[in-house]
This record gives structure tokens, C-alpha cells and sequence, in this order.
């Protein structure tokens, strides 16, 4: 397998909590088993309410912590997603998964 193919744009959900507390318990609810779109619903303060999605981001248009960490995933679904650990930006910790890649 020789990894992920370059892409220029990622279709991206995330979980924002300005304190890592709560981050880390959103992210042990959904390695619970919790699906990630509903625990976006329940613990992200961000305004992406639709399940944490953010759409179709290209590359160059995410802070770039942020951007490493979303590019560097292979896709997922939100029932069985694979995450990204916590990562911090100036807007508090993330939790990312990504649903496709193009």
C-alpha cells in the first residue's frame, strides 16, 4: 500500500472545544462507539452544526496544524471514522475526521 494519493481538497468533519477537557471526553465517546456526526451535535462549539461537517476544504484554506493533521487521514465515515488525535490551534483543540478526498 503506498499511502494516501496527494489531494487537493478534503471533505472534512471536525469537533471544536475551546478546552482540551472536552475534547478528549467528546473523543472517548466516539472511540466508544458514539457516531461522530452526534457527538459533533453534542460537544462542538463550533458553528458547523451539521455534524461538525465544514464541506470540501482545499489545501491552503485551513490553519495549518489543522491542515496537516486533516490531509494526513484516510477517509472514514462517521459511524466508524478514523480521527485524528487532538490538535490544537489558535481556535482551541480539534478533533478531525475526513469523508473523502480529491
Amino acid at each position: 500500500k503506498g499511502g494516501l494519493k496527494p489531494a487537493t481538497a478534503i471533505n472534512v468533519r471536525h469537533i471544536l472545544c475551546e478546552k482540551q477537557s472536552k475534547a478528549l471526553e467528546a473523543l472517548e465517546k466516539i472511540q466508544e462507539g458514539q457516531r461522530f456526526d452526534k457527538a459533533a451535535q453534542e460537544y462542538s462549539e463550533d458553528k458547523a452544526k451539521a455534524g461538525g461537517s465544514l464541506g470540501w476544504m482545499s489545501r491552503g484554506s485551513m490553519v495549518g496544524a489543522f491542515q496537516d493533521a486533516a490531509f494526513a487521514l484516510t477517509p472514514s465515515t462517521v459511524d466508524k471514522p478514523i480521527l485524528s488525535p487532538l490538535v490544537k490551534t489558535n481556535f482551541g483543540y480539534h478533533i478531525i475526521m475526513v469523508e473523502g478526498r480529491r
